[in-house]
């Protein structure tokens, strides 16, 4: 079978290998859409992500969908020709942060595309993926599979909302527009918020969030002093998320969250952190919120995307069958151009 594995920085092959073989209790799936993640082209762009630095070959992505393809002598809820969206996390459910409900912690968690253990764990970018049968979400035979592979994002985003509380009739400001800031938007307008303010540095993505519920857009780099009005009076933007991954976005939400607010951190902090006014968390009394991966709501995002509840398809920019790969990993890294783009068998 086909399978992508990142071997260092900018060095991604196409290999045939052997498929595995399942379990009584595991399924294997034909793949048929995988997004590309900012986490996936950290690793293809850098060969790492942070702390999790590529130390043998890895096989990116986290956002799949399928068909089933076979099942263990135990599996009951699905059976071949079953669409199913994948949940990416492997986890124990026998660990404190499992019994405690908090999975997305697990301590023997076995995550997609991740370099974050040892020996790594290789993703869903391949021809067929073996995975445990609770990780197979089934999903309607009209729910096209490149919009089935949102349930990881969207998943990213419910938590990062859950997270933050009530948001019913407040004012919400993402900073990053990408994919991942998008879909908090979303998920915020769906939890009631009354006013959705972008906040990027490319026109593209704030084009895409004005098409998903944004009730206004600030491109900081075309206008430095965009943000003064929200940042006056010690701030007037109830809810804030850092989706962009820089410290300089996380003092932003800081400046525009009025007292007593919220700030809630989705991205993985990158850039330097001088600057940033972390003092003000307690003079204002902020709520400072980290949010990681999901935990019930995978299933949520999926029940959701399969009944139409959101909809996501205009962030969908392209679907690259697997043979562009290449194409499909350059066209990602291009926010003028992309948002989300699927890798396709």
């Amino acid at each position: 079978m086909l399978n992508c594995a990142i071997h260092a920085a900018r060095d991604l092959r196409v290999d045939d290998v052997a498929p595995e073989a399942i379990s009584p209790t595991q399924v294997r799936v034909a793949v048929k859409a995988v997004g590309i993640c900012g986490s996936d082209l950290h690793y293809f762009q850098h060969g790492r992500v942070g702390d999790f630095v590529i130390r043998a070959p890895l096989t990116p992505g986290h956002e799949a969908s399928g068909q089933v393809l076979e099942v263990g002598a135990q599996v009951t809820h699905v059976k071949p020709g079953d669409r199913v969206a994948l949940d990416p996390a492997r986890t124990c459910g026998t660990c404190r942060f499992c019994r405690m409900g908090a999975s997305n912690h697990c301590e023997n968690v076995h995550f997609f595309g991740s370099a974050s253990r040892w020996p790594h764990m290789q993703g869903a970018m391949r021809e067929q993926v073996v995975v445990e049968a609770f990780q197979c979400v089934p999903v309607p035979a009209d729910l096209p599979f490149e919009i089935a592979a949102f349930g990881e994002p969207l998943a990213v985003a419910l938590h990062a909302v859950h997270a933050a509380g009530s948001l019913l009739g407040k004012t919400v400001m993402v900073v990053g527009a990408g994919p991942i800031g998008a879909l908090t938007l979303m998920a915020a307008k769906l939890a009631g918020a009354s006013r959705l303010i972008a906040v990027d540095i490319v026109d593209h993505t704030l084009a895409a969030c004005a098409q998903v519920g944004a009730t206004q857009t600030i491109n900081i780099a075309a206008d430095p002093q965009g943000l003064d009005a929200l940042a006056a009076g010690k701030g007037q933007v109830d809810v804030s998320f850092e989706a962009a991954g820089h410290y300089s976005a996380l003092g932003n939400c800081i400046r525009v969250t009025r007292p007593r607010g919220t700030v809630v951190q989705i991205g993985t902090l990158n850039g330097s952190s001088e600057g940033c006014p972390f003092n003000q968390i307690m003079v204002k009394s902020l709520s400072y919120v980290g949010t990681f991966r999901f935990v019930d709501e995978y299933a949520w995002s999926v029940d959701y995307l399969a009944r139409g509840v959101v909809d996501v398809s205009p962030l969908l920019t392209a679907a690259v069958p697997v043979a562009r790969v290449h194409e499909a990993f350059e066209l990602a890294a291009d926010r003028h151009r992309a948002m989300k783009v699927m890798v396709t068998f």
